[in-house]
């Protein structure tokens, strides 16, 4: 018998020494000590997060993205995986007719009682709501609409004496600076689902000219209260100032290192701007991490949009101090002391092979209707009278640009034989802001909007039904391309600008994606279009 529990014994390191190997294989490198920012790159803006035991769940806005809030998981909060989506059914709440800065605002998660709770604005679609569901994979009820709630970026704290608190935005309407608002608190009944007793504002941020005053998290730690909000836009001066009192209702006095997290001092030529937007949380090992929003700059263009970075936090007393000796948002530094857990990266070719599209996929606006089908390995896209540059659900599905350099291509079969139907690639970053590259009746063409004025760049003639096409982008440039075979691909056009898509031409909130569109421009048809595959990737 002893020999037997040895050989068991022997076989059970070798099984553990294969699990450990092939971890190594799937990471494809060591264990590394550092992580690199962004954590979530591309559209990922207003990032709050929380812990519950050794799992961290991250969430961040989408405006008129749906399905919207994205929810994350991770185990070392650098690696993660989407898990599911707080916004994802058409009853859940209506994007339709909504400009695209409009929509879903800065959502915050937070965990009580074995039950997640996730709380945010819809700017045009009914005001400030929550949700409440125990499994954070969904699927999410219902929103609980909040009355006499005004103001954005709703959060919530629960206090030791068990009573939950919403910390909220308001403007001011008698401003004694410009653009002045205030913080304000008022205890939300979770039973009743209203607001309930006093209501007081805390802070109007930290100086007398703090402009935009919005995002606030409200935190008890070592015994006191800390109140961590946002302030000066969502640009250049963009901030995190921190006020604190020894009671709940204050007075909250700002920290004398305030603003205590910001890249405005560094010049509008630095990497990585608009700092701001942060959550805070205490891993089990006892550090304390920071998320935080934040742009990436290639040659004075944003064109990935705000993004979610993770900085390290220390507290000298109460005040936090940002990445010790630094005081600014790191490209790389050293990685949370958790233990490493990639997960399986998510294939960069999306065959169709599933009957439901996978989560990274998203369409603009809310369905009204099912537009497409998953069929025999195929993505079959019905062709709509509505278009690309309406304010209403168009046939387009999309997925967030990712990288400064990436290809992006998809090959699609579709014949018709009028001009109004069109189907093809498109880039997207407002209903006035993108490009298409679409098949019609025996040609090709490439169309650029840009602050809504449409343009044709290139028409060429093409009379296969099937096509391959493709987008390749290099920083601020992006080129087309087009073939019936993969190999030696047609330019169609020449070099084309990615300014198209980048913040500042009446929008800076959304982010920009890829992906796939067709329609038959104002006619009713029963005509679909047929795509074989999509594949994203970084160059």
């Amino acid at each position: 018998m002893k020999k037997v529990k040895t050989n068991w014994h022997k076989l059970i390191v070798v099984f553990n020494l294969i699990f450990i190997l092939s971890q190594v294989l799937v990471i494809g490198q060591e264990i590394p000590n550092t992580f690199k920012n962004p954590i979530l790159s591309g559209y990922h803006p207003d990032p709050s997060f929380c812990r519950v035991g050794d799992d961290y769940y991250l969430v961040n806005s989408t405006f008129i993205w749906y399905p919207g809030i994205p929810i994350y998981h991770s185990k070392d909060l650098v690696n993660r995986e989407q898990i599911g989506n707080g916004i994802h059914r058409p009853d859940q709440i209506d994007l339709d007719g909504l400009q695209d800065r409009m929509g879903i605002y800065a959502v915050k998660i937070r965990q009580h009682d074995d039950l997640f709770y996730l709380i945010t604005t819809g700017v045009g679609s009914g005001g400030n709501f929550y949700l409440i569901e125990k499994d954070p994979v969904g699927p999410w009820p219902n929103p609980i609409w909040i009355k006499d709630a005004p103001g954005i970026d709703p959060s919530l704290m629960r206090d030791e004496d068990g009573n939950c608190y919403y910390p909220g935005h308001t403007w001011i309407e008698e401003q004694v600076w410009q653009i002045q608002c205030g913080i304000w608190t008022q205890e939300l009944d979770l039973e009743q689902q209203k607001l309930v007793g006093q209501r007081k504002i805390f802070t109007y941020g930290h100086e007398n000219n703090a402009s935009y005053t919005e995002g606030p998290h409200l935190y008890k730690i070592n015994g006191a209260y800390m109140l961590i909000l946002s302030e000066g836009g969502a640009g250049l001066y963009h901030a995190l100032s921190v006020h604190h009192s020894d009671s709940l209702w204050g007075p909250y006095i700002t920290d004398m290192i305030n603003p205590v997290l910001t890249h405005r001092h560094l010049g509008s030529d630095y990497p990585i701007q608009a700092i701001g937007h942060g959550d805070l949380v205490e891993t089990q090992n006892g550090e304390w991490w920071c998320v935080s929003l934040g742009k990436r700059i290639i040659d004075g263009e944003t064109t990935l949009a705000r993004e979610t970075f993770l900085s390290k936090v220390e507290f000298d007393g109460k005040t936090p101090v940002f990445n010790r000796g630094e005081g600014k948002v790191l490209e790389e530094q050293q990685r949370p002391n958790l233990t490493w857990n990639p997960f399986k990266e998510q294939a960069k070719k999306d065959e169709f092979e599933t009957s439901e599209l996978v989560l990274k996929w998203c369409t603009i606006r809310t369905p009204k209707e099912q537009f497409y089908e998953i069929s025999n390995g195929n993505f079959e896209m019905n062709l709509r009278p509505e278009v690309i540059d309406s304010l209403v659900n168009s046939s387009l599905i999309i997925q967030r640009i990712e990288h400064h350099q990436f290809s992006a291509s998809t090959k699609l079969s579709f014949k018709t034989s009028t001009i109004n139907e069109q189907a093809g690639l498109a880039i997207y970053r407002t209903n006035e802001n993108f490009y298409l590259l679409l098949k019609g009746k025996n040609e090709l063409v490439l169309i650029k909007s840009f602050k809504g004025i449409k343009e044709e760049i290139a028409r060429v003639p093409y009379t296969n039904s099937e096509i391959f096409l493709k987008a390749e982008a290099d920083n601020l440039e992006v080129v087309f391309s087009y073939d019936k075979t993969e190999n030696n691909m047609k330019q169609i056009g020449e070099i084309q600008s990615l300014i198209v898509i980048a913040d500042g031409n009446r929008n800076q909130f959304n982010g920009a994606g890829i992906g796939m569109y067709a329609t038959s421009h104002g006619q009713k048809t029963k005509a679909t279009a047929s795509f074989d595959w999509f594949e994203y990737k970084e160059k």
